[in-house]
């Protein structure tokens, strides 16, 4: 089927799902919008999250999408009931897939989550979770300065491991967790300096390749994969500065990125 994948996130940090959208399904073509202008979403209400998503989705309907993923764990937290039952596409969300794959990564059952304060307050995690399982024990913190560093290009050295350290000494003093989940998409780009600070006994989950597994596995089922061979056009949008978004999105994907646009989603 060649329509494209669509992708939403509240800026850059969706392309930690795109990238593994890319590796696994590589002849499909993606259209990622990050919405750079209005982020981060975590401390937003969840009004203007569902508002938001609704007027990320409308502009990626236009581009004729055959499924929608949810990028953002807020946006999946807050609208991504209502997006499945009002568009006529499949859409998932990232919350899930990363649930299921934290439950499998556990030995002892002692699960931290990671996240925006929309994402945390939502209590979205342990309710996947403890559907899973009831007998998970969860410790939950939000982060709240990782999504602005991330979107300022700030992922590794001296103040990263600042911001890092300093955000997770709730955690730390819970040091029986094994496994910990990246409940927000911006944080994988910060997974090397979230490991140093956690410790390497802590397995460290981010939700982009059970995500891409889920998108296969629906797409096949639903007999929507494209099934020719071509080098796929990937198109990239973003509502805010396309410099940085530009410079994140060529190192994290580890490929050109042919060309940004800027886009304006409301006035």
């Amino acid at each position: 089927m060649d329509q494209p994948i669509g992708v939403i996130d509240s800026g850059v940090g969706g392309l930690t799902v795109a990238r593994e959208l890319m590796r696994q399904l590589p002849r499909e073509e993606l259209v990622y919008l990050g919405d750079t202008l209005r982020c981060p979403y975590g401390p937003r209400t969840e009004e203007e999250v569902i508002q938001f998503t609704w007027e990320m989705v409308d502009f990626l309907m236009n581009k004729k999408i055959k499924m929608l993923v949810v990028a953002c764990n807020t946006a999946t937290a807050f609208a991504l009931e209502q997006l499945q039952r009002e568009l006529p596409i499949p859409v998932i969300g990232v919350i899930q897939p990363g649930a299921r794959a934290a439950i499998k990564s556990t030995q002892n059952l002692h699960i931290g989550v990671i996240g925006t304060e929309g994402t945390i307050k939502s209590e979205a995690y342990p309710l996947a979770l403890k559907n899973i399982n009831a007998n998970i024990h969860i410790n939950a913190l939000a982060c709240p300065r990782f999504v602005p560093m991330v979107e300022q290009g700030v992922l590794s050295g001296e103040e990263a491991y600042k911001v890092v350290s300093e955000t997770l000494v709730p955690l730390k003093k819970k040091n029986h967790i094994d496994t910990l989940i990246l409940g927000c998409t911006h944080y994988p780009l910060l997974r090397d300096t979230v490991q140093k600070v956690i410790g390497e006994h802590v397995t460290i989950i981010s939700s982009g390749e059970e995500t891409a597994r889920e998108v296969s596995a629906i797409m096949g089922y639903q007999e929507k994969l494209f099934k020719g061979n071509r080098e796929p056009q990937h198109k990239f949008y973003t509502t805010g500065e396309p410099t940085v978004f530009e410079t994140i999105s060529q190192a994290w994907l580890e490929q050109p990125v042919s060309e940004i646009k800027n886009v304006k989603l409301a006035e």
